[in-house]
């Protein structure tokens, strides 16, 4: 009978699954960075497109901030070029595996998509080894060089092959020097005043000018160094050649003997590296030519270099990755009249393997454009990140006018990228993207729509006395020869390693950030407006102060200036706690209101108030066999390789002998006791909480397969790390006055909570913080705790600092009992508070495998005014699930990454408001959502064609196909989650998979020891649920017996409800809610006993005796269920069943 009286999380009706699709819903936004590994680079000059290829095969296009569309090629393929049909909203990618695609920009379902239309490959096209491509001038043909010297004319429309020419028809007319292996295709270009003709240059230095019409040879160009590069001037009478020794000729179209000038070599006289890529553009004043590479070889051979010479103006801008592709942005080319002899070239676009950088060509000494999009996020390594929304407007401002004084280098100028149309309006609300970094720098991204914009920068490596590098610098040293100028932002390099940023927080109420690294050094910054000299104080916190033998074997701490420095406007630092040991921090804590800030490490945590500038308290959280030594690695203790075998092999024979005696031994009734505690210490004494037994889950049930989930030793060296700090101002001591606590959660699942006192507002400057310990939690298992929060009587989560007071939040329910919620790798679990009984638990390994990673406390929203809280998690498998605050069921699952993208996973960071960022590659953020309403990292844009460019929409047949490429989401149903099992119980009603493993910690497969629970305190709904269930299965058992039978049960039935009506109008609800499961398990128990059952009064009797016997068991709960029992014994006693000898029943 105790298994009707076990305790679960209420059921969901459909009103809940229909909150649940307006609620959840995954959806990939938009990919925020630079693309990894970029190989090509195309731009449109008549809609004003950029488009960029990379080796993984994907196509990004890119126009005004808001627009952009992206595609992937199917297959392992790399993108090797890109041309843009102008003005037809087209693209062609050519690939490494010679095939040829052409792409389309529609728009469909109130955006653009990137839609492949037509692919041909390389054995349709007979294109082998391809190794260069050249779209002609009128934009109608694709001229495509390959390795073997023959020239293929590709329809740009149908990408089929109009001609071929092979290398023996080019150079027939070539002198017996140059027939014999001129080499590969190695450059194509066509005459801009002339599409018949195109010159063809080979590898070993030979060009012949070509006449696609007439397919003949108009004349041969010879150089004696190896091609590299051809580009024609705009007016098409004169072109120029880069060679492989660092050279450029140009030459005379006409005049097919000899160069118009003799080869130049920009910086020799010295050897040097080869120019990749020449182009020739024309000016008003004097032409201008760009180049990539040419380096003298033994002095900047390793250099990245693109420079740009016109005149006496001479620019050799410095990248600190290697050049892909560069081109110009020309204005002769946005106009339809070409008849112009210049080019007016406005923007020169350099793509480099890490990052994208525009200069300015129309303003003086060639300024660099600030990215509205393609930013290099990693420009240091991130190391870690922080999402806040809805910033005040006051420190929004502060932090544009802060970035804006560190770009005065910048171009003021429009960005010339402008094509297409952003229709998402403006965000109302304002949100940044923190991203720490390895070389001390924290950078602030403009996250509130799909484009990522960096607004400012802040470094820390000045407060230790490290210049900072990272700094813009565009002006040459006059007396540098080449003129080098340093572009771009990409820095791999970083001074000092304990410099990074591992973990940051943000108030943006009180305008208040705290950066702590990898040195043990946590820092304090306010937002200040003007430039100002500090008065910086540090304060050293001695973690280990009470373990005198503790060495320390890692690096030492980072030394720091506090002599009164200069800080430009911005957040400047105001206060520096130095954590000794100096080891890495792995948590982090905020509480502005309070003016406390909480961070730890490997070895324990400190908290300081940063208010007085004085440290409150510390804690050791070593295992006391590590406090020999240690450093800030994961390294194992083992003395030797030997040691640690023999203890591996020795836990190995130990496990098998385990299972072998358990295989041996008779299996043991599931009613085995567990006996559980809760380790809780006052200031005052320690005692330990009364113990407590419950019986498990009945044989009878169909429960969960369970994991058999091993406890982590005590002695993992990582299971002193801190992993969580969390502030709240809940009940602690008793459920009648509330203060401020501080929980902390380590690696190996022990968690304390400190009771706080801090003065009030006047005296906050005199009176000290204290800080006591008042309760203590070991979690069985010792799985790392990742997150924690309380949770008022509402169900919604203690608002952060100032919230309440500037109106962002409601004041919480001091009221009603407050619950606070432990999430664990392995479980999620809910205690009530102060006496932290625990209330429900998800076991997340035990049940799936599964490993939570980052979890959140998230805020989701209808379109309407409701809200509620909800936990987001993302798992080691890469699935992206939500559960509800409440009872702790699974709302949403999704499959997001892979469970092999370690850094994506490890990365990931939840938004207060459902979304996710993480990267999924070293320089791009992939933005996702959990939510139905925040969408606004989605683009939304469109791309204007002139009339008849595009086909009418034709109506699909098959609506299926157009859902088939979203991702899968499952929205799974409280009564299905984790299908695993299902439970049921006689009476009838069902419990939700969820229920089995939600169920109070007297569980014997439970993972903490800390759950008390009184079994006899019973839910009184579940008894008289109990009772009529039982009453009407009996009673439908005699009816399928005969005919009167049925009619006289029949009756009993309604007297039975009819009694229940007149009791309580709930038992009617509770009747209608279990009618269809009660109705389906009567049926099939009566299917299998109708042919037992006979026509005697005896059976008729026993059926009826089992009832008294079921209903005497229940003991008197209260007068309704004595009501009940009477009723139904009235209606038993008054069928009096007697049996003739024709069989017949009487009354």
């Amino acid at each position: 009978m105790l298994k009707f009286f076990k305790k679960h999380p209420p059921k969901e009706g459909e009103e809940r699954e229909r909150l649940k699709k307006e609620l959840f819903k995954f959806q990939k936004c938009v990919e925020h960075g630079f693309p990894s590994k970029p190989s090509a680079l195309a731009y449109d000059p008549k809609l004003q497109l950029l488009a960029v290829g990379t080796k993984s095969g994907a196509v990004k296009v890119f126009g005004t901030p808001g627009f952009e569309v992206s595609a992937n090629h199917e297959g392992d393929i790399s993108v090797t070029n890109l041309f843009f049909i102008p003005e037809e909203g087209r693209l062609i990618s050519a690939c490494s595996d010679s095939s040829l695609h052409l792409w389309e920009i529609n728009n469909k379902d109130g955006t653009c998509v990137l839609e492949e239309r037509k692919t041909e490959g390389a054995e349709s096209l007979k294109v082998k080894n391809l190794s260069t491509c050249c779209l002609s001038t009128d934009f109608s043909t694709l001229f495509v060089g390959t390795e073997n010297g023959s020239v293929h004319y590709i329809d740009v429309k149908s990408l089929t092959e109009i001609n071929v020419v092979i290398m023996d028809a080019i150079i027939q007319n070539v002198t017996d020097d140059y027939k014999v292996n001129p080499g590969a295709v190695e450059a194509i270009a066509n005459n801009p005043a002339n599409s018949e003709k195109i010159l063809i240059g080979f590898n070993r230095g030979l060009i012949v000018l070509w006449n696609t019409k007439e397919n003949v040879s108009e004349g041969n160009f010879k150089a004696t160094q190896q091609l590299e590069s051809i580009a024609w001037n705009r007016r098409g009478d004169e072109f120029i050649s880069a060679h492989n020794d660092g050279s450029y000729i140009t030459w005379n179209a006409r005049d097919f003997t000899e160069p118009k000038e003799q080869a130049v070599t920009p910086y020799g006289p010295f050897p040097c590296k080869a120019i990749n890529k020449i182009q020739w553009k024309m000016t008003k004043n004097e032409p201008l030519i760009v180049i990539s590479g040419g380096m003298p070889r033994a002095s900047y051979g390793d250099r990245h270099t693109v420079s740009i010479m016109q005149g006496d103006n001479h620019v050799v801008a410095d990248l600190t990755s290697r050049v892909v592709d560069f081109l110009t942005i020309n204005r002769a080319d946005e106009k339809d009249a070409i008849e112009t002899d210049r080019d007016d070239p406005q923007a020169l676009v350099i793509l480099a393997e890490e990052e994208l950088v525009v200069l300015d060509l129309e303003s003086e000494s060639w300024p660099c454009f600030r990215l509205p999009y393609l930013n290099s996020v990693h420009s240091s390594a991130v190391t870690c990140s922080q999402h806040i929304n809805d910033i005040p407007e006051q420190l929004w401002q502060k932090l544009i006018d802060a970035g804006d004084n560190q770009c005065k280098n910048f171009t003021h100028r429009e960005w010339p990228i402008n094509g297409g149309k952003n229709l998402v309006t403006p965000s109302v609300s304002k949100d940044l993207l923190l991203t720490g970094h390895e070389d001390g720098t924290v950078r602030f991204w403009d996250a509130s729509n799909s484009s990522l914009r960096l607004i400012y920068k802040l470094s820390t490596a000045p407060v230790f006395g490290v210049q900072d590098h990272t700094s813009d610098s565009h002006t040459p040293e006059e007396e540098e020869w080449p003129p080098f100028r340093k572009v771009g932002t990409f820095d791999p390099f970083s001074d000092d390693p304990r410099l990074a940023i591992q973990k940051l927080a943000l108030c943006a109420l009180s305008e208040t950030l705290v950066a702590a690294g990898s040195a043990g050094q946590v820092l304090i910054f306010n937002m200040e407006r003007q430039e100002r000299e500090q008065d910086l104080k540090e304060v050293k916190v001695n973690i280990m102060s009470d373990h005198e033998g503790f060495v320390w074997k890692g690096h030492e701490a980072l030394s720091c200036k506090i002599d009164d420095l200069k800080y430009a406007a911005g957040f400047q630092p105001t206060c520096i706690m130095q954590l000794d040991p100096p080891a890495a921090c792995t948590a982090l804590a905020l509480h502005s209101e309070w003016q406390l800030v909480a961070a730890g490490t490997g070895q324990g945590f400190a908290l300081l108030d940063y208010a007085q500038k004085k440290e409150v308290a510390t804690r050791c959280t070593l295992n006391p066999n590590d406090l020999h030594g240690t450093s800030d690695t994961a390294m194992s203790r083992r003395k030797s390789l030997k040691k640690s075998l023999r203890e591996s092999f020795r836990r190995l024979r130990r496990r098998r002998s385990e299972k072998k005696v358990k295989e041996d031994k008779p299996k043991k009734d599931d009613s085995q006791t567990t006996t559980q505690h809760i380790e809780e210490t006052t200031t005052a004494a320690h005692s330990a909480a009364p113990a407590a037994t419950s019986s498990t889950t009945g044989a009878g049930d169909c429960k969960p397969e369970e994991r058999q989930v091993e406890a982590r030793s005590g002695d993992d060296s990582m299971a002193s790390m801190v992993r969580s700090l969390y502030f709240a101002d809940t009940f602690i001591v008793n459920g009648v006055t509330h203060s401020p606590s501080l929980w902390v959660g380590t690696n190996g699942g022990h968690i304390f909570v400190y009771n706080l006192t801090v003065p009030a507002s006047d005296k906050r400057t005199s009176d000290y913080v204290s800080c006591l310990l008042a309760k203590e939690i070991k979690l069985k298992h010792r799985a790392p705790v990742l997150c924690m929060a309380v949770i008022d009587g509402k169900n919604n989560v203690l608002p952060d600092a100032f919230e309440v007071i500037n109106e962002r939040a409601k004041a919480p329910d001091m009221e009603s009992q407050h619950s606070i919620i432990i999430c664990s790798e392995e479980q999620l679990k809910t205690f009530s508070l102060p006496n932290l009984k625990p209330r429900w638990k998800n076991k997340i390994t035990a049940i799936d495998g599964a490993r939570l990673r980052k979890i959140n406390f998230v805020n989701f929203r209808r379109e309407d005014t409701y809200s509620e809280f909800d936990i987001a998690c993302l798992t080691n498998t890469g699935d992206l699930r939500v559960y509800s605050v409440s009872t702790l069921r699974r709302q949403l699952t999704s499959q997001s990454l892979r469970k092999e993208d370690i850094n994506g996973i490890s990365s990931f960071v939840f938004t207060k408001d459902g979304q996710g960022f993480y990267l999924q590659s070293p320089s791009e953020f992939c933005r996702v959502t959990l939510s139905t309403t925040t969408t606004t990292g989605i683009p939304k844009c469109e791309l204007e064609l002139a009339e008849g460019l595009r086909p009418p929409p034709e109506v699909r047949e098959d609506a299926a196909t157009a859902t088939s490429d979203r991702p899968t989401v499952e929205i799974t149903p409280a009564s299905e989650e984790q299908s695993q099992t299902a439970q049921g119980d006689a009476d009838g009603t069902a419990v939700s998979a969820d229920d089995s493993h939600m169920n109070m910690s007297a569980m014997s497969a439970d993972i903490t020891i800390d759950s008390v629970r009184d079994v006899i305190a019973e839910n009184e709904g579940t008894i008289v649920t109990s009772v009529r269930t039982i009453t009407q299965t009996t009673t439908s058992t005699v009816s399928e017996s005969s005919a009167s039978a049925t009619q006289e049960a029949h009756r009993a039935v309604t007297t039975v409800t009819n009694g229940y009506k007149e009791v309580d109008e709930g038992v009617t609800d509770i009747l209608k809610e279990t009618q269809h499961e009660v109705t389906t398990r009567t049926s099939e128990f009566v299917t299998k006993t109708t042919e037992k059952v006979t026509h005697t009064g005896e059976e008729v009797l026993k059926q009826l005796s089992e009832l008294k016997m079921t209903t005497a068991v229940i003991e008197d709960p209260s007068l309704l269920k004595q009501k009940l029992v009477e009723s139904v014994t009235t209606t038993s006693s008054s069928s009096v069943i007697t049996t003739n000898g024709e069989g017949e029943l009487a009354k």
